[in-house]
């Protein structure tokens, strides 16, 4: 049974209990509404949420849960005898993943069902699902096809079995409603603390979120510290991972892509800052109303601009031109991916971010100390600067934050416009990477998931993670100490 099936079924016996449960509340006051507790249309809710809200919580917490049974499922029934050489049991069970969606829902799905391809073996499958589409890490066995064909059986049984308790659930509960609604029945209290838990739960999602990202990461940073020593990871200056086939040990120093990181992000701020807040201060202080009305959203049309295509700007303009108009004739380099190049995109990719949020913020301060800055004999320029930027400073520091964040983050931009080689270098014309674009090239291909070459990703993100909560602490102290003198 298909999720949007039950979904749309799910609709109907919520807008079935809706109706129902109206009516049989009006129906039990003889019709007259005033003699209800509550209005008919909390009774009418209570319907639908009775039906929906259990019917849905068991379903998405079904779908959760359903992957994991069907993993633990195919890796109790292979065994390490079938693992090919140089292979994972990750890897197997994502190959039986995708065999299972192939002969579901793939070219193929007609012909096995009609039982066409009884008698084909692993390998003219195997190719049948290459050519359908089906990317496989390794040669199709027996037993994958095997456990695959029985991952396909038992997901098909088990979304059945899921169709009809959800639907089931929900015509318990629009049953229950239906049979509570009579004219004494307090509907809107219950529907009111219904929206309360909906809210609570709203405002829940970015603290578990945030919660579930910290912990991911610390348990498989845990996980790659225990396989490789932190301080190599902390303190060695060369990256060079080397996956099984390759040949080495990795090295996995974080220096050089740390180095690359705030040294791209260090040059787009000292592009971004300047020129967005001087934007920001002639927008709202000096610009008429005509020339706001048209300068600010072409500013902020650069923030809607995809990141690829400022790198692909990188790629093709920026860099063959400072290559061939500064790097070349001073001797500081031939390459057009360098430091110089992904740092000025970005930095004009950054503009709208400070200059928009800085300009809103000078906007909201009081015109009453502009105006008694003034009275007291001030120029508009000592004004602004002695005045309005101060008080203006922890909203302008917040957009510095996001403009650093959104800099450290950035991976696009860097791929295309600085390359790919770790190095510690003060050259900004040559070309390096940041933690990010290495991030990427570790979760990329088939690798074996529990590898120190593919775990690094996730201590790569939890020190992003931590500089950036210094980049926020930092800001706050800045915010704490000017709000408290200018307020």
């Amino acid at each position: 049974m298909q999720v949007s099936f039950i979904l749309l079924s799910l609709a109907a016996i919520g807008a079935l209990a809706f109706v129902t449960a109206r009516h049989r509340a009006i129906a039990s006051v003889g019709g007259d509404a005033r003699r209800l507790h509550s209005l008919p249309i909390y009774y009418g809710l209570n319907g639908s949420i009775m039906a929906l809200v259990p019917a849905l919580a068991l379903l998405v917490a079904w779908m959760l849960v359903q992957p994991l049974f069907l993993d633990g499922a195919i890796r109790s029934d292979l065994s390490d005898s079938v693992l090919p050489e140089g292979s994972a049991m990750g890897l197997v069970v994502s190959d039986v993943r995708r065999v299972a969606e192939g002969l579901e829902s793939g070219p193929l799905a007609q012909s096995f069902i009609a039982g066409d391809f009884a008698d084909a073996t692993p390998e003219e499958v195997g190719r049948m699902l290459v050519r359908g589409g089906t990317a496989l890490g390794a040669p199709l066995t027996r037993p994958v096809l095997d456990a695959a064909m029985e991952y396909r059986t038992t997901s098909r049984t088990l979304r059945w079995i899921m169709g009809i308790a959800v639907l089931a659930v929900a015509v318990i509960g629009a049953a229950v409603a239906i049979h509570r609604s009579e004219g004494s029945y307090r509907a809107r209290n219950v529907v009111e603390t219904g929206m309360l838990g909906l809210l609570m739960v709203s405002a829940s999602i970015a603290i578990l979120t945030t919660l579930g990202i910290v912990m991911s990461m610390l348990f498989e940073t845990a996980n790659f510290f225990s396989q490789y020593p932190f301080t190599r990871f902390f303190f060695n200056t060369t990256w060079q991972p080397s996956f099984s086939g390759r040949g080495g040990a990795s090295e996995l120093g974080i220096l050089p892509l740390l180095w690359g990181t705030l040294y791209i992000s260090l040059i787009a701020l000292i592009v971004a800052v300047p020129i967005g807040l001087f934007s920001a201060i002639y927008l709202s202080e000096y610009a008429g109303r005509a020339f706001r009305s048209v300068a600010k959203p072409t500013i902020e049309i650069l923030a809607g601009i995809p990141t690829i295509v400022y790198g692909l700007f990188a790629l093709i303009t920026v860099g063959p031109l400072l290559r061939d108009a500064i790097a070349s004739p001073l001797g500081l380099g031939n390459s057009a991916s360098s430091v110089m190049t992904a740092g000025l995109v970005m930095g004009i990719m950054l503009i709208p971010f400070v200059s928009s949020l800085s300009d809103d913020i000078i906007n909201a301060v009081p015109q009453a100390m502009r105006d008694g800055s003034l009275g007291l004999g001030a120029t508009k320029s000592e004004t602004i600067r002695m005045v309005i930027v101060p008080a203006a400073l922890p909203g302008i520091v917040g957009a510095v934050l996001l403009a650093a964040s959104r800099a450290i983050g950035e991976t696009m931009i860097v791929v295309l416009g600085a390359g790919a080689a770790a190095r510690l270098d003060l050259n900004p014309f040559e070309a390096m990477t940041t933690v990010t674009v290495k991030i990427v090239s570790q979760l990329t291909g088939d690798t074996d998931f529990n590898s120190p070459e593919t775990l690094v990703a996730f201590a790569l993100g939890l020190t992003l993670f931590v500089i950036t909560l210094g980049l926020n602490v930092l800001a706050l102290f800045i915010v704490r100490k000017y709000r408290e003198q200018y307020e």
